[in-house]
């Protein structure tokens, strides 16, 4: 199995020459690298002295520092060894005149509250906050109130909080207002509940999102269906759903426990075709792989995992002082080893606190930077490159880490820098590396490939989207007949955002004599995007190779059509599309019924809209809060078979499976 390293052998850069563009920069007056430097030293400061048993007056003396300010008091208290230590430091930081709380170091401190179940003390700092005794301090939201009181495992308290705060709320609160409940009911084993209430994020119209599924992934691996949770899992890019690290990470260490090393190899391969690298993790996973024989699957990947030797840890000890810290690191997780009186860890390091400070390139900036000496490793240079919020930093950022001692770019590193550039539309440096890729040989994951065609419709550029698909064989590894579906559509999209609408739909054309049939949602997305612009006969043309396709059109679809007709002031045909989607056993949604009423009202039809009121009354159950699915995402069958597969598990779930 390839992993990065093994492109590192062979990719760019130490002598990278693609051309560095000119971009206008803002002059600054404060070095920000500097600053981030001097912040970085004193949080360690603070984390060293937490760890030690060093008297009071030496935390305080940190404390005083001219730098301590909000940035390092929250960065201090989300790395602290435990809660004590937390209520140590806030107790500490009373006895600093200069220091004033801030919106990030209360919420700070309020999640450690609830991560150690200290509920008296979280409920007294949100009235507190609410109740306005910190000055600046804005009331806490609904959101982060369910956060707080679900990590620590108060559900009933959380129920009353989203119950507060639907009661405000016209529509359905947000996708992961449900997911905080969800994995609540999961945790303590509420399966009932936990379905009851997934099927009520599809009823009500907020579409189940990628944390959502990992919910239920890891329920269905907790009941022992991980052939379901796989189910579930492949089911996902066709619902166009990103398939997340810890998804991958669940998947392995079930499919481990249960000694299915190939179905462990084959997660492995399609997390690589996603573009994903492990985590720490899935180590002991990958380590039981290979005690399995599965060395040439396992190996490359454990050294992926295995720390950088490069990288000093700091230390600590009672007699030392703060000019004896070194700050050289790209971990900014915590890890803390004690032997004697001595304590070390790594140094403390936020990658996007960095890339802020870097935002303008100054060459005062970037000279502090080179004379930190960081250890720069793959997953740091692409936290970075994500990190930065321009696109012309994150650029010259990529181009001068290359020429830095010990790193060399990888195929992780390119990727994250050509799907950056292809957002904000930088079409010529993309192509610059897509050229440098097939010098070397190297080829892009599906999903990378996939967001750039994604990101030229979000920048308006159908024909580099274009370009890329024509040369998808020269640039990604052979792909499926399910992943060649998911591509058009994407291009499909990206064309219609553009308005290239003869384009769009010769490429429909070709993906049809490619035997690729088109999907529900990428019909009515391109249904959708055709009625905005009245052109209902192309909605219709549309339509009847749904039926030349023998596709069965979903709530979704129907609901597209009668938006379609009403909106072209044909509501004779939206109300035959009623009628159509009533025979079929579909219900509509409220939304749905209400257009075409007003529609017949509005063209003088107000028999039709009595017999679409009274047809509606017929139906069993009334018509629904929402039609599931969106265009050229999701369709409601789809949603429908997670729904199936998911209910079938909690009925099922004291049988084994197979």
């Amino acid at each position: 199995m390839s992993s990065s390293r093994l492109f590192a052998r062979s990719i760019l850069l130490k002598s990278f020459n693609l051309r560095a563009c000119y971009f206008s920069r803002i002059p600054t007056s404060v070095n920000k690298v500097h600053l981030y430097l001097k912040r970085a030293k004193l949080i360690d400061s603070i984390r060293l002295s937490l760890r030690s048993d060093a008297p009071e007056a030496s935390l305080l003396n940190i404390l005083s520092s001219p730098s301590l300010d909000s940035f390092v008091v929250t960065n201090a208290l989300r790395s602290a060894p435990s809660p004590v230590s937390v209520l140590y430091l806030i107790e500490c930081l009373k006895k600093i005149e200069k220091f004033s709380h801030s919106k990030h170091t209360l919420h700070a401190l309020a999640k450690v509250l609830a991560r150690s179940g200290q509920i008296d003390k979280l409920g007294a700092l949100v009235n507190a906050i609410n109740g306005g005794k910190f000055v600046n301090v804005m009331n806490v939201s609904f959101m982060d109130r369910m956060q707080w009181f679900s990590e620590a495992g108060e559900l009933s308290e959380v129920i009353r909080i989203w119950q507060q705060w639907r009661s405000t709320l016209i529509e359905h609160p947000c996708t992961e207002s449900y997911n905080i409940i969800l994995k609540l009911f999961v945790e303590k084993g509420m399966d009932d509940d936990a379905l009851k209430l997934f099927c009520s994020i599809i009823e009500e119209g907020a579409l189940p999102n990628s944390r959502t599924y990992t919910i239920v992934i890891q329920h269905l691996i907790n009941l022992g269906k991980i052939d379901s949770a796989m189910k579930v899992f492949q089911i996902l890019p066709l619902m166009r759903v990103k398939r997340t690290l810890k998804q991958y990470s669940l998947l392995v260490d079930a499919f481990t426990s249960a000694s299915r090393f190939d179905s462990v190899k084959n997660i492995l391969q399609e997390m690589q075709v996603d573009g994903i690298l492990p985590c720490q993790a899935m180590l002991s996973s990958l380590q039981c792989m290979k005690d399995a024989g599965f060395e040439v699957e396992s190996e490359d990947l454990i050294k992926e995992l295995i720390p950088d030797s490069r990288i000093e840890k700091l230390s600590y000890s009672i007699s030392c002082t703060e000019d004896d810290i070194d700050d050289e690191d790209e971990e900014f997780t915590t890890r803390n080893v004690s032997e004697s009186t001595e304590i070390r860890l790594k140094p403390w390091l936020d990658p996007s606190a960095l890339a802020n400070a870097l935002q303008y390139w100054e060459p005062e900036e970037v000279s502090v930077l080179e004379s930190a000496n960081f250890i720069w490793t793959s997953r740091l240079v692409c936290k970075l490159i994500r990190s930065f919020k321009s696109p012309e930093s994150a650029w010259q950022f990529f181009l001068w880490v290359a020429s830095q001692p010990g790193f060399v770019h990888d195929i992780y590193t390119v990727s994250r820098m050509i799907t950056k550039l292809a957002k904000y539309g930088h079409v010529q440096l993309v192509d610059q590396l897509l050229l440098k890729i097939r010098r070397e040989g190297m080829k892009l994951s599906f999903t990378t490939v996939r967001l750039i065609i994604d990101f030229y419709g979000y920048s308006k550029n159908g024909n580099a989207a274009l370009n890329i698909f024509q040369n998808i064989k020269t640039i990604c590894n052979p792909l499926s007949n399910t992943r060649w579906l998911i591509l058009y559509s994407s291009l499909l999209r990206t064309l219609a955002k553009c308005h290239m609408n003869d384009e769009a739909l010769n490429i429909l054309d070709e993906m049809l004599l490619s035997n690729v049939i088109p999907d529900i949602q990428t019909f009515s997305g391109l249904m959708h995007h055709h009625a905005l612009q009245n052109d209902i006969r192309t909605v219709q043309r549309l339509f009847g190779m749904v039926k030349q396709c023998n596709l069965e059109p979903d709530s979704y679809m129907y609901k597209t059509l009668i938006f379609a007709y009403c909106r072209c002031e044909r509501a004779s045909l939206a109300l035959r599309m009623f009628e159509d989607m009533k025979n079929s056993g579909i219900i509509p949604d409220v939304a749905t019924k209400e257009l075409l009423m007003k529609s017949l009202w509005k063209e003088g039809q107000l028999r039709e809209a009595a017999h679409v009121e009274e047809i509606s009354g017929e139906m069993p159950v009334g018509v629904r809060l929402a039609s599931p699915g969106n265009r050229y995402t999701v369709s409601s069958k789809d949603l429908e078979r997670i729904q199936n597969l998911y209910a079938s598990c909690i009925t099922n779930k004291h049988n084994p499976e197979g």
